[in-house]
């Protein structure tokens, strides 16, 4: 039997998404890197967005950053139109990536003062000084970021996309490169943030340990589209597969093979 819901219902889970993407494309000339997909993210939910190199992950991130305009459809972040008023839409929303490192020749207390000051946060020396101890990097406040440790550099990096407590938080690869027990206690301190505060979190990985770990909900990209998505504790096994990773290895491979299951 089909469940209905009612209006009420419709209304308060809209209500809840913190980031809505509609019919959203992107093309290069010719070329359509991202091909009319919507999804959205609520708050204290964490999504991973997963596929191969050259899915459409990165693209479709930087078009809710507003790096990127879409060529077609539209980004909502907590309901405002980011086309229509891109600084109220991106004023809580942050983002990390390994591959984005914090300016190296600045310590870590200024790239906090320097990103907290463009983002408008008030009060920031007590922000900072909560962020620098939330990510146990009061020692290393006056190191040049450059030079701090793969794991450190990660911690700095986490600490700057909080640093204006974001109701959405954007994250690329958050612990590639670092080792194993690295990335557990980065895993666990963004799940944490999201535990106790009303945030969405969009996350890119290629580690399907990790995304089955923290991932409430996952959403497979292959070339540009969302070919599947769900529970990532269940969705292999609705497909004949046995783990997240081969069912990647599969969308990766043979994604007709999944269109036509569907």
């Amino acid at each position: 039997m089909p469940i209905i819901q009612t209006n009420g219902e419709r209304q308060q889970q809209a209500s809840d998404a913190v980031l809505s993407v509609k019919a959203l494309r992107k093309k290069y000339g010719k070329t359509e890197a991202v091909r009319g997909i919507s999804f959205d993210v609520q708050r204290n939910e964490i999504v991973g967005l997963l596929g191969p190199n050259g899915a459409g992950k990165t693209t479709t991130i930087n078009m809710i950053l507003g790096v990127l305009e879409p060529t077609a459809g539209s980004i909502a972040i907590e309901g405002i139109d980011i086309a229509k008023h891109r600084s109220q839409a991106l004023a809580r929303t942050n983002f990390a990536a390994v591959y984005a490192p914090l300016p190296g020749n600045l310590t870590i207390e200024q790239n906090l003062r320097i990103f907290g000051m463009l983002y408008g946060v008030h009060e920031l020396s007590e922000r900072i000084e909560e962020s620098l101890k939330e990510f146990d990097l009061e020692r290393f406040r006056k190191v040049r970021s450059g030079v701090l440790s793969s794991g450190e550099q990660t911690r700095a990096g986490l600490a700057k996309a909080l640093i204006n407590r974001p109701n959405l938080l954007l994250l690329d690869e958050p612990t590639a490169s670092l080792d194993p027990s690295a990335a557990r206690d980065i895993r666990e301190r963004i799940v944490q943030y999201a535990k106790e505060n009303s945030v969405g979190i969009l996350w890119t990985s290629h580690n399907m340990y990790e995304v089955t770990d923290v991932c409430d909900r996952v959403l497979f990209l292959s070339k540009g589209k969302i070919l599947l998505e769900g529970d990532p504790k269940s969705l292999p096994a609705a497909h004949g597969k046995d783990t997240l990773e081969d069912l990647f290895v599969t969308v990766a491979r043979e994604p007709l093979s999944l269109e036509e299951q569907g």
